[in-house]
This record gives structure tokens, sequence and C-alpha cells, in this order.
């Protein structure tokens, strides 16, 4: 009887061992399994643009219309409508806030009417930067996190502009840059 005991001990470790093999077994195919499914994900999105602090403007692109509202920018004018754009440096400002601890920080391109504005605004550099600072400082992150209030800022930064100018007229304000932190 001792020997039948033993043997069946021993049938049963065997059985034990073999279900322990199995779940061993079972658990490394889903871990290499998740595994293929998650570098197949990484690799698989090599179209999206590795940065997303895209341009305003590029996120806001829409299709041509036949009826516009007048608050949305002139993205439907054909790039040939475009003038002459003339950058500007980037402005890395505090915004209005309680606390004091939010920064802009916007790159942007002014569009003019002529090739003498040009050389105007070349001219009058410090004081065009420190009309936009001043513009810039003045508003909250309420202010300026819409798209509404994106567009009042630069309909407010061109006013101003366009109002110390003589030599020609700015057309458009294009943000190449717009984080806030």
């Amino acid at each position: 009887m001792a020997e039948e005991e033993n043997i069946q001990d021993t049938v049963t470790e065997k059985k034990s061992n073999n279900m322990l093999i199995i779940v061993i077994i079972v658990v490394l195919v889903l871990i290499i399994i998740v595994g293929a499914i998650v570098a197949f994900m990484l690799m698989g999105n090599d179209n999206v643009p590795a940065n997303n602090q895209v341009a305003p403007q590029t996120n806001e692109k829409r299709a041509p219309s036949t009826r516009q509202s007048s608050d949305e920018y002139s993205d439907s004018r054909k790039l040939n409508d475009i003038g002459i754009l003339y950058p500007l440096d980037t402005f890395t400002v505090n915004l209005k806030s309680d606390s004091g601890r939010r920064y802009l920080k916007v790159t942007m391109s002014l569009e003019l009417e002529g090739k003498e504005l040009s050389m105007e605004l070349d001219n009058k550099s410090p004081v065009i930067r420190d009309r936009v600072i001043r513009i810039l400082t003045s508003k909250s992150l309420e202010e300026i996190s819409s798209k509404k209030g994106k567009q009042k800022v630069s309909d407010q930064i061109m006013e101003t502009l366009n109002a110390m100018t003589s030599d020609g007229r700015i057309k458009g304000i294009y943000f190449t840059e717009f984080v806030v932190q």
C-alpha cells in the first residue's frame, strides 16, 4: 500500500508540475503578444508629428466655404494672396495672473502691405517689441486660450502697430509658435 501511495503522490506531483508549466507558458505567450502589440503601435505612428505644439493656424485650417463668420481667421485666402511676411523675434512674457506663474512664448510674423513698411519696422523694432510685450502681458490665460481670444490679441496688436506706422499697413498677424506654460 505504501507503494501505491507513493505512485499516487508521484502522479499528483507530475500533474501539478505539468499544470504549472502550462500556466507559465500561457503567461509568457500573453506577455509576448502584448509586447508585440505595443511595439507595433509605437512603430506604426511614424506619420504623426513628434512635436504636438503645432502652430494654431495649422490646427485650425478649414475647407473653404461659401459663407464665413466675421470672427474666423482669414484661412480661406489663397496662398498667393498673402503679402510680404515680416518675422518678429520670439516673445516670452508673464501672463497676468494672481499667482504670476503663467508664461507665454509667442513667435509671430506680420503680413505687410508693401515693401516700404519693412524698412520702417526695422527702424522701429524696439518700440514694436515694447508695444507687443505690453499687450501680451496685459492678458490672462483665459483671455488667450480660446480661438476668439487669440484673434482679439492679434487684432489689438495689428491696430497698435498700424497706428504707429506711416509707410503702409499690417494686413495680418500669423502666430508661428504659441505656447502657454
